[in-house]
């Protein structure tokens, strides 16, 4: 599997409060941008998967609902996690 316990704790624990904070907006976006670019390289070298296709979509707008979350309640936490990640916005 791709995506195993340690490196989901290696995610948490770079981008939540602690390894076990796995329910802070940062460490989801951070988990869901992993998650997407893995989608992502796995649809280029097979086009007609189209549930994965339609996982990835479902994925990207659960990571713009949480990052819209955190534009309305607190702008700095959202522009730190948009510069950590690379994300356009």
């Amino acid at each position: 599997m791709y995506l195993t316990t340690d490196k989901k704790k290696e995610i948490f624990g770079q981008h939540g409060k602690n390894e076990q904070d796995t329910g802070s907006a940062e460490g989801q976006v951070a988990l869901f941008t992993y998650r997407i670019n893995h989608l992502t390289e796995h649809l280029k070298a097979n086009k007609k998967d189209h549930s994965t296709r339609r996982s990835l979509i479902r994925l990207v707008g659960k990571r713009r609902n949480l990052l819209d979350y955190l534009k309305r309640k607190d702008i700095s936490r959202y522009r730190s996690i948009i510069a950590d990640l690379n994300l356009r916005k």
